[in-house]
């Protein structure tokens, strides 16, 4: 991690809170997280594997920079590959592993599911011309080795995804296999051929997106941690709001929505960031199971924050057939409400315990921090070449070479700042030059390589000149491996998703969806919304965010989009935020378990206080679907302005009313109020804007004239 001066600003006003250490966060999410439960590896072992690991991710960005393959070559290699370290890191079961020890079945099983894929891989053009007929050639003694090895593959794919995510999506991709055997009646040698030899199941959309863009931006992610931005964050979120009543629960609220659109992780987030947060919150006053409530909610809702939003928006972006920018853009006002919501309950709570902020004498300074917003360069450079024109797995790479130069800054002092911000020439150079050099010519041809050559140079300069980034240098190898470690979940749940896609196109199982759904609702959007949050939620409790997306997107988004007349992006961003809020709903809610282990508080009261704390995220979606002008669709710029302001006093109300407390305590009829005043005013009408206006001014009057203010003393 990056030498910052800021690095260590904020832990010193935590030092004498009760939290939990990261054993009890081990514990708890070895219990409840498949993904955490990992083989036990040391000494020689452990570092073959790390370096095999941190190998896998930069192939995996050769892969997509300079590889030319076919489609139908490259997943499926990704897919084997994936599947061999899945093994390696993952046992079959949880419990106390051995060290360094990999029982042989497992080695079978690495073997066989690899190998099916490989095999594909090796034999591309002979079964692209078997085509169909898989079950004649490559016979061996009677035996149909196309439909064996799709048979194998499949199934131990979907073992991997039993150690790594969990059994309920398997769940639904048996279900969704039974049906195309059972209710339409496909036979053997159609399902295997739909869902393994073509792009349409297993290799279909999810697995291209994911290692052509997820797999890139996680990387991505883990480069940019290393440069020391979280302790940036943190910090200037401190300076901003660690001084105001309540204050560390302020800065947890900024500091993860900032954390957490980088890792993309909302668990993860809640760890990182929690350890902070969580017992600057203790110390503060507020109970332990509202300060892990207020990160894990916080944390959560990275996930919704633009620009990166997480894995799963690159989907969105591939299934809605948008520009990726354009999610960006229609994703601002409902992040944005989310979050205000949060501040403003974390706010009215912090008044009503009577909580004050830091001292502005612990706190950083101005001048402290601003010598470090370098460190937000690669994430501007990334939103830039977004917009531009570059493709996504372009300016993923590129972003990744900004931060280790961004890296090597930071662990230098004084001028050899300069001297180490040399590669940022060239590369600014080609990321603000590159869209104009015309096709053809020198410049459009090699100016690019060039540039980053040039950087690469003076980055290998910088690293041999530079004792402290010489003694970094393993840093960039955690970096590749942490990457491409945090991807195989996300590509083997987009494997299974791919089933359930792949089983939809072969069966049109969509259309019968759409018929018994809008047949159920009666033609009622309220009742569709609904069935599809609860399928969301309840789906959302045992898979990743990336693969409850794919699923939904696959089979509800398109009912609530041809069956129910909703614009198809609002279905898409329907499902996701619901997808999202999983994570925080009980009775599985694994980022509130990661807050509650660290504020040492009851898990399932930290899970409600969590939900509680986002319930914008319940709201928003419904808003939306209703009136897609919050997503600024088919909308003028007078109806955004009105829309952003009228949804902001909106949720000022809802927050009141959700802690029970504007200037002072109220009962639960004027709570009751104020939450339905401000679902008025952020549903868009100008009926629900005036009475949500009224409801407004007249608990501002009842709470002026109403005697003195009732404020407990925070313990």
């Amino acid at each position: 991690m990056a030498e910052n001066e800021i690095k260590d600003v904020n832990t010193s006003p935590a030092g004498e809170a009760d939290v939990g250490t990261m054993e009890d966060v081990e514990n708890i999410m070895k219990k409840y997280d498949r993904e955490s439960n990992t083989r036990i590896w040391e000494g020689k072992p452990k570092m073959i594997l790390r370096y095999l690991t941190a190998f896998f991710g930069i192939f995996l960005i050769w892969m997509n920079m300079f590889a030319k393959w076919d489609e139908r070559f490259r997943r499926p290699l990704f897919v084997g590959l994936v599947i061999l370290f899945v093994f390696a890191y993952y046992p079959m079961k949880k419990g106390t592993q051995k060290v360094n020890h990999i029982p042989w079945y497992d080695i079978l099983l690495a073997l066989a599911g690899s190998c099916c894929f490989f095999f594909y891989c090796v034999n591309l053009e002979s079964i692209v011309k078997v085509g169909t007929r898989i079950n004649r050639p490559f016979n061996v003694g009677g035996v149909p080795l196309l439909i064996v090895f799709g048979i194998v593959g499949i199934l131990v794919l979907a073992e991997c995804c039993r150690r790594v995510v969990g059994i309920p999506i398997l769940c639904v991709a048996t279900a969704f296999i039974l049906y195309a055997f059972l209710g339409a009646g496909k036979d053997l040698k159609t399902v295997v051929y739909n869902l393994f030899y073509t792009t349409t199941g297993v290799l279909g959309t999810p697995i291209g997106v994911c290692s052509t863009y997820i797999v890139l931006f996680v990387i991505f992610g883990a480069f940019l941690e290393a440069t020391g931005i979280s302790n940036f964050f943190i910090a200037a979120a401190n300076s901003l709001a660690g001084w105001a009543s309540g204050g560390p629960a302020k800065v947890a609220v900024i500091s993860s929505a900032l954390c957490g659109m980088v890792s993309g992780s909302s668990v993860g987030n809640t760890v990182t960031t929690g350890s902070v947060t969580i017992p600057m919150m203790k110390k503060t006053g507020y109970p332990p199971q509202f300060a892990g409530a207020v990160e894990a909610a916080a944390s959560t809702g990275g996930q919704i924050m633009p620009p990166i939003m997480g894995a799963a928006a690159f989907l969105m972006a591939e299934m809605v057939g948008v520009p990726y920018s354009n999610i960006i853009v229609r994703a601002i006002l409902p992040a944005f409400l989310y979050f205000l919501g949060i501040f403003l309950m974390v706010h009215f709570m912090a008044k009503k315990l009577g909580l004050h902020g830091i001292p502005r004498e612990e706190l950083p300074k101005a001048k402290d921090i601003l010598p470090n917003i370098y460190l937000i360069i690669p994430l501007v450079v990334l939103v830039y070449m977004i917009i531009v024109g570059f493709t996504m797995a372009t300016a993923a790479v590129y972003a990744t070479l900004y931060c280790l130069v961004c890296a090597m800054i930071g662990r230098e002092k004084g001028a050899k700042k300069l001297l180490m911000a040399l590669p940022l020439a060239p590369l600014l150079f080609m990321t603000f030059l590159a869209k104009t050099w015309k096709p053809g010519t020198f410049m459009g041809d090699k100016g690019t390589m060039i540039c980053i050559g040039i950087a690469l140079v003076l980055m290998a300069l910088g690293y041999g000149t530079s004792k402290p980034n010489r003694e970094s240098l393993p840093t960039i190898v955690d970096a590749f491996e942490n990457g491409a470690r945090n991807s195989l979940s996300v590509a083997v749940a987009c494997g299974i998703a791919g089933i359930i896609a792949g089983v939809v196109t072969m069966t049109g199982l969509g259309h019968v969806l759409i018929t018994a759904i809008v047949t159920v609702a009666g033609g009622r959007l309220i009742i569709a919304l609904l069935l599809t949050m609860l399928c969301c939620i309840v789906l959302g409790m045992g898979v990743p965010t990336t693969a409850n997306y794919i699923i939904m997107a696959t089979t509800c988004a398109p009912i609530l989009a041809s069956g129910m007349g909703l614009p198809l992006l609002a279905a898409h961003m329907f499902v996701f935020y619901f997808g999202i809020v999983a994570d925080i709903t009980p009775p599985v809610a694994l980022a509130a378990y990661a807050g509650s282990a660290i504020a040492k508080a009851p898990p399932m009261k930290t899970a409600f206080n969590a939900t509680r704390l986002a319930i914008a995220a319940f709201i928003i979606p419904y808003i939306f679907a209703f009136n897609p002008a919050m997503l600024f669709i088919d909308t003028t710029v007078f109806e955004v302005v009105l829309v952003v302001i009228t949804a902001t006093l909106g949720m000022l109300l809802i927050s009141i009313g959700m802690i029970g407390y504007f200037m002072k305590d109220m009962n639960m009829l004027f709570r009751i109020l104020c939450v339905g005043g401000g679902l008025c005013m952020i549903y868009p009408g100008t009926i629900t804007d005036i009475i949500g206006l009224a409801i407004l001014a007249f608990m501002f009057v009842t709470q002026r004239i109403g005697g003195p203010k009732k404020q407990e003393t925070a313990a």
